[in-house]
């Protein structure tokens, strides 16, 4: 949509649908290609899929800007608490949300994630399980074009061969697989989604290496594949509308319209029959606030008092070093190769890796492509030329090694999202508020990472250089949590079908509805909920 482009609303639509992510371009596109009247209100704008390429070289200079436009006014936000969050650091606001520039990683959540209270006694169980979200899991896979081999033996059941071959393991996963091998520890392939061969109209993987923050190819999928699919099927897509609050009818248990501000400073009313909330885990509960009246005046759909709480993330554990032979890094901008093997029993031993007894986190090892320097950063910010460049080039590249792992955080009430009034953003509304900290079991699990990275590098070779610990963890930027799925109105937000519990036409497709967040990246659990949810939806209509 170009900027003199119409925004003003449609007249009252079947299903108006909050942000254009994963979540929100697959349940528009499924109930816009099912016949129904179907308007998307994105709050950020339209990127051109031809000005990538740009893109991807004003990532790779220093001093190149933020490749998404993120930052300002428009994104402010506060941190408070023990940690600080630093929420803009990887997240979109654009058409395609913030698949945008995602790694593109995706994996079904295990079976035990959906029931950690009866398992291991902490969190709660889900109202659903993995059986119920099996078939939407294999729909997922097709939806966004995932590459994958059955080659891992922890991974939950699955019956239905991937949509494309696995991509081959690099030549670092060759190094890291024999020194595994040794110490009884199982590499196998990554899920990714991205082509590894023409899909869906998509060519295949070029190996540009820039993934993150910018795939020029399009080869990975991004949900403008879908706000794609939902247009073609008859669905509006509004760019530059961030919706304001969500205003409902005179008895406060139906929402009416969605309140959007457009760039010439206007504002209008969006009227349709249902509404779908899919603005991520910061957003949603951020809206929902923003949206109190005399009926809900501690926010819509917060009856309960939870929405906002329980925010989690995965936290990254680390380590790297040089080895004294070539690695090749930085010549894949994805992970091929990871170890599941500790992710249900983090403290378990295997030949060379003592065991551990405690109470531990889910986590996953991942074995980095893109650990040390790259080459093309350190010429561009060199400020040597010609055969002095390429010395020092040879000395300081070419035999750096990475390993990565992501850890479990428990849901605690205490983590939330919050509206800071002393705050406001460029339409004058409070900005989120995010307190954060991390709980003694996602400490010890980190440790535990630690540990089998340590032994695994030490049996590599490895001089080990750097460590990403529980004192200089960060985030993986996957915000889950703050509208958690529930059977009771007063400890959740959403029912198991992700209607509200206190308005029967609003429904929430989001990570935010997540009970627990496991250790597995969280995008294919997003798609497969937002497949099931719009049936859901379109069997109310």
């Amino acid at each position: 949509m170009n900027p003199g482009a119409d925004r003003r609303p449609s007249d009252r639509v079947d299903v108006c649908v909050v942000g254009s992510g994963p979540a929100g371009a697959l349940i528009a596109a499924a109930l816009a290609e099912r016949g129904r009247d179907v308007v998307v209100l994105e709050a950020g704008r339209r990127f051109d899929p031809d000005e990538r390429l740009e893109q991807m070289e004003r990532s790779i200079r220093p001093g190149g800007g933020a490749v998404w436009e993120m930052g300002g006014e428009r994104d402010a936000f506060t941190s408070t608490g023990e940690r600080r969050y630093p929420l803009n650091a990887a997240r979109v606001k654009g058409v395609g949300g913030s698949t945008l520039h995602w790694q593109g990683m995706v994996m079904r959540l295990h079976e035990s994630d959906f029931e950690r209270r009866s398992r291991d006694g902490v969190a709660d169980d889900w109202p659903i399980g993995y059986r119920d979200l099996r078939p939407y899991y294999a729909r997922a896979e097709a939806e966004l074009g995932v590459a994958g081999a059955d080659d891992n033996p922890f991974a939950p059941p699955r019956e239905e061969p991937f949509p494309m071959p696995g991509f081959r393991p690099s030549y670092a996963d060759s190094l890291f697989a024999e020194a595994c091998g040794r110490l009884g520890v199982v590499t196998h392939s990554v899920p990714n989604a991205r082509n590894s061969e023409p899909y869906d109209g998509r060519g295949g993987c070029v190996g540009y290496g820039t993934c993150k923050p910018v795939c020029p190819s399009g080869a990975k999928y991004t949900a403008e594949v879908h706000v794609a699919r939902a247009e073609e099927a008859g669905a509006r897509v509004v760019d530059r509308a961030p919706v304001q609050r969500l205003e409902h009818d005179r008895a406060g248990e139906t929402v009416e319209a969605a309140v959007y501000a457009t760039p010439d400073g206007r504002t209008y009313r969006q009227e349709a029959r249902r509404f779908v909330v899919a603005c991520g885990g910061v957003e949603t509960p951020r809206l929902l606030l923003l949206s109190k009246s005399e009926k809900h005046p501690d926010g819509l759909a917060n009856s309960s008092g939870l929405v906002g709480r329980y925010f989690m993330d995965h936290l990254f554990a680390g380590m790297g070093g040089r080895l004294d032979e070539p690695t090749r890094q930085n010549h894949v901008g994805f992970i091929t190769s990871e170890c599941h093997q500790f992710y249900d029993d983090p403290g378990r031993a295997t030949a060379g890796i003592p065991g551990a007894d405690a109470d531990f986190a889910p986590l996953k090892l991942e074995f980095l492509n893109y650990a040390g320097p790259s080459p093309v950063e350190m010429a561009l910010s060199a400020d040597e030329w010609g055969d002095d460049l390429l010395a020092s080039l040879r000395e300081a590249y070419g035999n750096e090694i990475g390993m990565g792992a992501l850890v479990g955080q428990l849901p605690r009430a205490e983590n939330r999202i919050t509206l800071d009034p002393s705050r406001t953003d460029d339409r004058g509304n409070p900005v989120p508020a995010i307190r954060w900290r991390i709980d003694g079991r996602t400490r010890r699990t980190i440790e535990r990472a630690n540990e089998i990275q340590r032994a695994i590098l030490n049996e590599l070779g490895v001089e080990i250089t750097w460590t990403v610990g529980p004192e200089n963890t960060g985030p993986a930027f996957h915000h889950m949590g703050t509208t958690r799925m529930g059977t009771d109105p007063e400890e959740s937000v959403v029912d198991p079908e992700l209607r509200t519990h206190d308005l029967d036409n609003l429904w929430i497709a989001s990570s935010s509805v997540f009970v627990t967040g496991g250790a597995m990246n969280p995008t294919l659990t997003i798609a497969a909920l937002a497949l099931r949810a719009a049936e859901r939806v379109d069997a109310t209509l």
